[in-house]
C-alpha cells in the first residue's frame, strides 16, 4: 500500500499534491482522529489513548472533554494524563504552571505525562509515561513561550515507563 501511495504522489502535479493535504486532514477529522489542524499533537493524543485502550495491562483511557485545562485523557480510575507529542526531542509547552522566579510549588495538575515520539515520516517511534514527580524533575523553562516543556533525553527515558518503542529492525 505504502509503495502504491508514494507512486501516486510522484504522478501528481504540485497543485494536486497540495490538495491531498486538505483531503487527508478532512479524513482524519471525519474519523475523529483529530479535531483541529494540530496534526502532531492531535494524532499523538489519539494514538496514545488508542494504544492504552488496546493494550492489556495498561489503564483504559478516554479523551478529556474539549477545553479541559492541563489534561488530555482520564483513566477509568480517575488518573489524569497530559499528552505531549513531538517529531523531535522537545515537547510542546505546558501552560498554567508557576514561573521559575516564584518559589511556591505547583499544585499537581495531573498524575502522568504521556510522551508520544514520532519519526520525521509520522510513524510512531515511542510512547513514554512519566509520573508527576518526573515531570517536576525534568521540566525546563521556555523563556519565549513563558511556559515549561520537556526534553526527551536518555535520562528522562530511563526514568519513564516505556509503553511502546519501535524495534530497530
Amino acid at each position: 500500500m505504502k509503495d502504491k501511495v508514494e507512486g501516486l504522489f510522484k504522478e501528481m502535479d504540485d497543485y494536486d499534491l497540495v490538495e491531498v493535504y486538505g483531503k487527508w486532514l478532512n479524513e482524519l477529522k471525519s474519523r475523529r482522529m483529530i479535531r483541529t489542524n494540530n496534526v502532531v499533537g492531535e494524532l499523538g493524543e489519539y494514538l496514545a489513548i488508542k494504544y492504552y485502550q488496546d493494550t492489556a495491562g495498561l489503564p483504559k483511557l478516554q479523551a478529556a472533554p474539549t477545553g479541559t485545562q492541563n489534561i488530555d485523557a482520564i483513566s477509568i480510575n480517575g488518573d489524569r494524563y497530559s499528552i505531549k507529542s513531538t517529531t523531535g526531542n522537545i515537547t510542546g509547552v505546558f501552560y498554567g504552571f508557576n514561573d521559575p522566579e516564584r518559589e511556591e510549588l505547583d499544585k499537581q495538575k495531573f498524575e502522568y505525562v504521556i510522551l508520544v515520539s514520532f519519526n520525521k515520516d509520522f510513524t510512531l517511534n515511542a510512547i513514554y509515561e512519566l509520573e508527576w514527580e518526573g515531570f517536576i524533575k525534568y521540566k525546563r523553562w521556555h523563556k519565549r513561550m513563558r511556559a515549561w516543556n520537556l526534553s526527551i533525553t536518555k535520562d528522562l527515558i530511563n526514568s519513564s515507563r516505556i509503553i511502546y518503542q519501535k524495534s530497530n529492525q
